[in-house]
C-alpha cells in the first residue's frame, strides 16, 4: 500500500490495507483494539470468560467482513458496533437464562448483600477504593446506560460517534450518558 511501517498506519489505512489481503495490517487491528474492546465488553458485561469470547467473535466478524467496511464511519465506530452488538445478544441470553433460573428456585433461602450506606468515601478511600466503588455504580446501571458511560468515559469516543456505535440520536446518547454518571455523582 505505502512505505510507512505498519504501526504506524491510522485505523482506516489498516483496514484498506487488510482489505487488500495484507495480513500483517489484521495483526495490527488486533493488537490494537484487543485490549480497549475487552475493558469495554468485560465493564459491559462483569465476565471475564464471556468478555474474551465477545473480542475473539468481534474479530473474527471484522475478518469475515472486512469488505463491508466503508469509510462512511471510522473505523474504530465500526469495530465497537460489533464488540456492542454481541455484547448485547449475550444479555438478551443471560436474562432468558436468568429467567428460567430464578423461575426454577422455589422456595428456598437466599442470600442478600446489602451495601453499608454509611462509608464516608471522600474520607476513607483511596484512589484504588474509589475507583473500584465508581466501577461497581457503573454495574448497576441499566445496560443502555452503562454501555454510554463507558463509551464515553472510558473508551473516549465523540458523542457523535456514540450515537453511530448504538445507532441512536444524539440527544439520546448526551442523555443515557448524563443519567448514567448521576448514581456516580452522588459518590461525591
Amino acid at each position: 500500500m505505502n512505505n510507512k511501517p505498519i504501526a504506524s498506519l491510522t485505523d482506516e489505512e489498516l483496514i484498506a490495507a487488510f482489505q487488500q489481503e495484507d495480513a500483517a495490517a489484521f495483526d495490527e487491528i488486533v493488537r490494537r483494539y484487543r485490549d480497549p474492546l475487552y475493558n469495554f465488553v468485560v465493564r459491559l458485561l462483569g465476565d471475564t470468560l464471556f468478555s474474551e469470547d465477545i473480542v475473539q467473535e468481534t474479530f473474527v466478524r471484522v475478518y469475515r467482513n472486512k469488505h463491508r467496511y466503508h469509510q462512511v464511519a471510522k473505523f474504530s465506530t465500526w469495530i465497537y458496533t460489533i464488540a456492542s452488538n454481541l455484547a448485547k445478544t449475550e444479555m438478551r441470553r443471560r436474562k432468558v437464562r436468568n429467567f428460567f433460573s430464578i423461575s426454577s428456585k422455589g422456595n428456598e433461602e437466599r442470600d442478600y448483600d446489602i451495601v453499608d450506606q454509611s462509608v464516608d468515601v471522600e474520607k476513607h478511600v483511596d484512589g484504588r477504593v474509589r475507583t473500584e466503588l465508581i466501577l461497581r455504580e457503573i454495574d448497576k446501571l441499566p445496560f443502555h446506560f452503562k454501555e454510554a458511560v463507558l463509551l464515553r468515559d472510558v473508551q473516549d469516543p465523540s458523542y457523535e460517534e456514540i450515537a453511530e456505535i448504538l445507532k441512536v440520536p444524539l440527544g439520546t446518547v448526551k442523555s443515557r450518558v448524563n443519567r448514567g454518571r448521576e448514581p456516580v455523582c452522588k459518590l461525591y
